[in-house]
């Protein structure tokens, strides 16, 4: 999801294709099991996505914007509607302010967009993290966390710039995006150990300092 809306809510049906019995399938969304940041496809690399169907509605009016940085940049309140192209206009600008829309000559958009997930604590977790925070940050800390089902959830990228990695931080060809902590990048000979050594060096940094442990958005083949 992003910007209020979650893509799962659109898709009606997701061709794929099982690589153990040899046969195509087409699955309802329900089947794919669409979860926050997580689906089916998330814990195994028996199945292959061959296409997404998408049910869109047509419309002159945006869904209740639901974001607060897209509403200020629409003008109009949170819950309020907003003309449909000024919305698609506005996100896409966000997104490339972001490093999160593709150009051959920005380095800082060859990624796998967010690289970690927001982490959930449990209210015991989330305590030991606030002792660690404040003890490593101050009395005066703050920092971004959301309710959430399962406890409290936080910012990785908040997590990630108070460890130490701010913006643009390189590990030989592989590094955070200039633009969004979230990104690691490819600066142009990176290679997959590349990637995966920046993103070892972050969580067991943000591990070792807060106590959280961070989880890759991606799926990486091989399972590595």
């Amino acid at each position: 999801g992003a910007y209020g809306q979650v893509v799962a809510d659109s898709i009606s049906a997701v061709e794929i294709f099982d690589r153990q019995t040899g046969r195509a399938a087409s699955w309802s969304a329900a089947a794919c099991r669409f979860g926050y940041r997580d689906s089916r496809f998330k814990h195994t690399e028996r199945f292959l996505v061959l296409a997404v169907q998408f049910r869109l509605r047509r419309s002159n009016q945006s869904a209740p914007i639901r974001y607060a940085e897209l509403a200020t940049r629409l003008g109009v309140e949170l819950g309020d509607r907003a003309p449909t192209v000024d919305v698609r206009a506005e996100v896409l600008d966000l997104r490339r302010s972001k490093g999160m829309v593709l150009d051959a000559d920005d380095h800082d958009t060859w990624s796998a967009g967010s690289f970690f997930t927001n982490p959930v604590l449990t209210a015991g977790e989330y305590l030991r993290f606030t002792e660690r925070a404040v003890a490593r940050l101050g009395p005066a800390a703050d920092w971004p966390a959301y309710p959430d089902l399962k406890g409290h959830k936080l910012s990785a990228a908040w997590l990630i710039e108070r460890a130490g990695f701010a913006k643009g931080y390189t590990r030989g060809a592989a590094a955070v995006s200039g633009k969004h902590t979230l990104a690691l990048t490819n600066r142009g000979s990176a290679r997959t150990a590349d990637i995966l050594g920046l993103a070892a060096e972050i969580t067991d940094r943000v591990e070792s300092q807060f106590g959280v442990r961070l989880h890759p958005e991606p799926r990486i083949p091989g399972g590595h």
